[in-house]
């Protein structure tokens, strides 16, 4: 049931508005509120995972080639030095892959996670969702229902205000 919840939190990040059951807001799913704090370690640890695996896949990008396969110039890399050291770098990227898609069980949402999550969350150091309790309980039975999202993009930033002028007593006197 989590890896279903987290593939579809995850896939809610990539969708086409137009389709039919589009989620209405990217990156948020409604659930009960029990199931949604079940979730989060699940889906954050997924996102550190992600997160570790961006330096080697920058590492290993200027020792790939762009050859293509199987051709007289792909080949002479597949040979030389260069491809022992792309596989040596590449290699903790492709493991963390696989753990990812091991937990969730979905190509779609482990490319995702990959491809947008993992650089989005590159510079926070944690606490990459949130849940928000939702007033309406669910219809049937009553259940609490919250909305688990991604932080970031949608949020409302705070604004200090500056503080009030109190006028003092010797002022106002005068």
């Amino acid at each position: 049931m989590f890896r279903n919840m987290a593939a579809s939190l995850i896939k809610t990040v990539r969708f086409d508005k137009d389709a039919e059951g589009a989620p209405k807001e990217a990156g948020r799913i409604v659930t009960t509120t029990a199931k949604a704090k079940e979730l989060r370690p699940f889906i954050e640890k997924l996102i550190t995972l992600a997160k570790k695996a961006l330096p080697h896949e920058e590492q290993a990008a200027p020792l790939e080639t762009r050859a293509e396969k199987n051709s007289a110039e792909w080949k002479s890399w597949r040979e030389s030095d260069q491809w022992t050291k792309w596989v040596a770098t590449k290699a903790p990227a492709i493991a963390a892959r696989r753990r990812a898609f091991a937990a969730l069980r979905d190509i779609e949402a482990v490319e995702i996670l990959f491809s947008e999550l993992a650089p989005r969350f590159a510079e926070r150091a944690g606490g990459y969702t949130r849940i928000v309790r939702l007033a309406k309980p669910r219809l049937g039975d009553a259940g609490e229902r919250a909305m688990i999202a991604f932080v970031g993009e949608n949020d409302r930033v705070k604004t200090r205000r500056a503080a009030p002028v109190v006028v003092g007593e010797s002022e106002a006197a005068e």
